[in-house]
């Protein structure tokens, strides 16, 4: 941990505690408690030993468009949420560095939707299914305790639908903006003799900022809530997604993104690169009060997603026996369950409380590759090439306890034993492609501690560390070096360390601040290996360091006024050097990557601040600025994205009455129509790293709510 960190963080306590002390007398500033559950059990996120934000339903609809979740999470210190403006990939999330690599979907980090996992068994997640229109919160968990998750587990991120209100409510909202941006949602919620419910829906069009970028979305979320007794609670959700098609822009090179960053590489017009995608799921949670000390929860769910994605493999790539060709046809069924008791008593006469837990996941993929051509027709689905069936599983047991040893003093502590099983079954077996069929597992025992200390009732110190693991993905083990067929069982997961000191401080007048300084060592990290024929393929290195500072600010004043601000620094690089390919066909590793090298993907600094005017009714605005370092985009570290700061406004009216809400606004984001890569694609081994963020665009907004 950097010294320099550790006595900032002293200072910063001390100064702190003296100024609370000093004000003792003077009229305290109210702010509104937040009430988190990513520890598993109801607690002030002020009173625990780790690094929790919460973002609010008012945070999330006011002034923003409801289309991407990275809208909502810019104020998260240490989380960086990046829109690729890319509809056939998911939004880019990292959390402390973990999940940076990933150049599709969601990993090294735990999606939760309603308490449902959005993460499957082997670690990939996507967050599509959230129709934020019905939003209620949405929680993140950051540091060593979010390793009580399980596998893949850098952060949690946990979104919450709504409670349904006791009077009933129907809404219709319609926003419109740059880039052919469209969005038509719909809400009814209330509850009626006895029965909760908050059902929503939306439709998105786009014809996207970048050529070849046009997406359509249409989501849909329903909660029911059902007491049958004073001591019983049945929640049923049920949510489906639906992306008729969604054309993938690819990335640009340096030389493209330079010329024209609304352009697109040729080949993605060539093979008409698009991703389609249907899903349903649905989840029953059952919670039940014993008697005053134990209470058991039940969580099982179950969905189908279907995925076709049209990439741009070369047509002469595809010509030997072993390749998988350019279409991928994947059928996923998934499915769990979790198990869980509750304790409330106490321990020596000290509150304590013990959680334990069993939880099971399934994946069951059928996974089939198909040539991106017929004759010399391209972008089209042509010959099989590739047909397996892949099933992942994981049977984890969790306990966690809570112990206040006394009024200032509380210790938590928690161990989760994880097993993660693959198994390949292959149906495609030809000449020169013999049978891959093979299976491997990897498993993990995850200890957390940490300890809280207040100072008085306005300061608290903490202190936590952990250790976590991450599985390769199917994805990361779909390919083997050399040409060579089959999942690369071969692959070990990597493991981490983390450590993390913090301090929480409410001040009258400034409001809430929080401090954390963290260090994370991982062994094993997974890099790439080769880029041949369209395809990465992935190895162990050695070790990382994540070294890292946020801080986080919020207050409110005169009631509608908040502000809020978030700073991140965080230092992430190679321990050990390794071999690496960084150019396309590249078979075998030819490039040195030393030790000391930044990890791709991961800014050094990130900023966000926002200033708002908020009234229950009557004229609204607001600003935001958010600013980034570069951002590596590859293990040599040869090339950059550029640093950048962007600004957005927003001024609205909200009219309320006890049975009409009516609303309006207009957005403006990148005001200054700032030239910059939005995202990056880590390791892209045509060199296509870049991912252009739209030049100046604008949003127009309304709404209405009938209450009865």
């Amino acid at each position: 941990m950097h010294r320099r960190s550790l006595l900032a963080l002293s200072c910063l306590s001390a100064s702190l505690a003296a100024h609370a002390d000093n004000n003792n007398n003077e009229a305290p500033q109210t702010l509104p408690p937040v009430v988190v559950t990513a520890t598993r059990t109801a607690v002030a996120a002020f009173d625990t030993p780790a690094s929790i934000s919460r973002i609010g339903s008012e945070d999330i609809k006011n002034g923003h468009s409801l289309v991407n979740i990275s809208e909502d999470l810019g104020a998260v210190p240490g989380l960086l949420a990046r829109d690729r403006q890319n509809y056939a990939q998911d939004v880019q999330i990292s959390v402390r560095g973990f999940g940076a690599r990933s150049t599709f979907g969601i990993r090294g980090v735990r999606l939760y939707v309603d308490g449902i996992p959005a993460t499957l068994p082997d670690g990939q997640g996507q967050i599509t299914n959230v129709e934020l229109g019905s939003v209620g919160r949405i929680e993140v968990l950051r540091g060593p305790f979010s390793a009580l998750y399980g596998n893949s587990a850098g952060g949690v991120i946990n979104v919450f639908t709504e409670d349904p209100p006791s009077t009933g409510r129907l809404g219709f909202e319609m926003a419109a903006g740059s880039n052919g941006v469209l969005r038509f949602g719909g809400k009814a919620a209330g509850t009626s003799g006895g029965l909760g419910f908050v059902i929503s829906a939306s439709r998105f069009h786009t014809d996207g900022y970048r050529d070849h970028s046009a997406a359509e979305r249409r989501l849909g979320n329903a909660k029911f809530t059902l007491h049958p007794d004073e001591d019983s609670k049945l929640t049923l959700v049920v949510n489906s997604v639906a992306l008729p098609e969604a054309q993938d822009p690819l990335g640009l090179s340096r030389a493209q993104f330079n010329a024209n960053p609304r352009g697109v590489d040729q080949s993605a017009l060539d093979y008409n690169t698009a991703k389609t995608v249907n899903q349903t799921q649905a989840g029953l949670v059952y919670e039940r009060r014993l008697d005053a000390a134990n209470s058991i929860q039940l969580m099982a769910y179950g969905g189908h997603r279907g995925t076709d994605q049209m990439q741009s493999i070369p047509k002469a790539s595809q010509a030997a026996a072993t390749a998988p060709g350019g279409v991928i046809d994947l059928e996923r069924d998934y499915q769990g369950t979790d198990l869980r008791w509750t304790l409330k008593s106490a321990l020596a006469d000290a509150p304590f409380t013990l959680v334990a837990g069993l939880a099971y996941d399934a994946l069951d993929e059928h996974r089939q590759g198909y040539q991106n051509f017929v004759g010399n027709v391209l972008g089209v689905v042509g010959a099989l090439r590739r047909d397996e069936n892949n099933k992942v599983n994981n049977l984890d047991q969790y306990l966690q306890a809570s112990w206040q040893l006394t009024p200032r003093l509380s210790l938590n502590a928690g161990l989760r034993h994880s097993r993660v099983k693959f198994r390949s079954t292959d149906h495609y077996i030809v000449t020169g492609n013999p049978d891959d069929s093979g299976s491997t597992d990897y498993g993990a025992t995850l200890p957390v501690v940490g300890v809280l200390y207040a100072l008085n009732s306005d300061v608290h110190l903490y202190a936590t560390a952990g250790r976590g693991f991450e599985t390769p993905t199917l994805n990361e083990l779909a390919y083997r070096a050399g040409g060579q067929t089959g999942l690369n069982f071969g692959l070990q997961a990597a493991t981490s360390t983390s450590v993390e000191v913090g301090v929480k401080a409410r001040v009258d007048g400034l409001g809430e601040l929080t401090a954390a300084a963290f260090e994370t060592r991982t062994q094993h990290e997974i890099v790439t290996q080769t880029n041949t024929g369209g395809r990465s393929t992935y190895q162990n290195a050695g070790g990382t360091k994540r070294t890292g500072l946020e801080l986080g600010w919020s207050a409110n004043w005169w009631q509608s006024l908040k502000a809020q601000a978030a700073a991140t620094l965080l230092n992430a690089e190679y321990s050990d050097g390794f071999l690496t390919c960084t150019a396309t066909p590249c078979a075998t590793p030819n490039v040195t990557i030393p030790a000391g090298n930044r990890i791709p993907g991961i800014a050094r600094g990130s900023l966000f601040a926002s200033l708002g005017w908020m009234p229950v009714s009557g004229w609204r605005g607001g600003v935001e600025v958010r600013k980034l370092s570069r951002v590596y985009v590859n293990d040599a570290n040869s090339d950059a994205a550029a640093a950048f700061t962007v600004f957005a406004a927003n001024v609205g009216y909200l009219y309320s009455s006890e049975r009409w809400e009516l609303s309006a606004f207009v957005r403006g984001d990148n005001l200054t129509d700032k030239k910059y890569a939005g995202s990056v694609i880590v390791n892209e081994g045509n060199s296509r790293f870049f991912e252009p963020a739209p030049g100046r665009t604008w949003l127009l907004s309304t709404s209405a709510t009938m209450r009865f």
